[in-house]
């Protein structure tokens, strides 16, 4: 987020804001939705599973850990990736939040 000048907002902000851009690709949603499917799995797994090459989803995964979505743990020569629970865990708050706000204001905007 280097120049968007992350620092007149703050950390839940940036927070939400990195999430919602990880999960503004089609692939990483894909992604997503694989390892909820399937509660782990190895990066090999994935590229079997997408219409993409091994080094753009390599690229898709480092995305979604960059942005806390997703663990990635070394295991031989594979890394074995699952779900962040505590990262989803505030999106849902989050968005619960903006729920609870909306139905508070009850106003018809537009």
């Amino acid at each position: 987020m280097g120049a968007t000048k992350t620092a007149y907002f703050t950390n839940d902000q940036n927070s939400i804001a990195m999430i919602a851009k990880a999960l503004g690709h089609p692939a990483r949603i894909a992604i997503i939705n694989y390892l909820l499917k399937v509660d782990a799995c190895i990066c090999g797994d994935i590229v079997n599973e997408l219409p993409l090459a091994q080094p753009t989803v390599s690229q898709h995964l480092k995305e979604l850990k960059n942005a806390g979505l997703i663990k990635g743990e070394i295991e031989g020569n594979s890394i074995c990736y699952c779900i962040n629970n505590e990262a989803i865990a505030e999106l849902q708050n989050y968005i619960a939040k903006m729920t609870i706000q909306l139905e508070n204001k009850k106003n018809n905007c537009c």
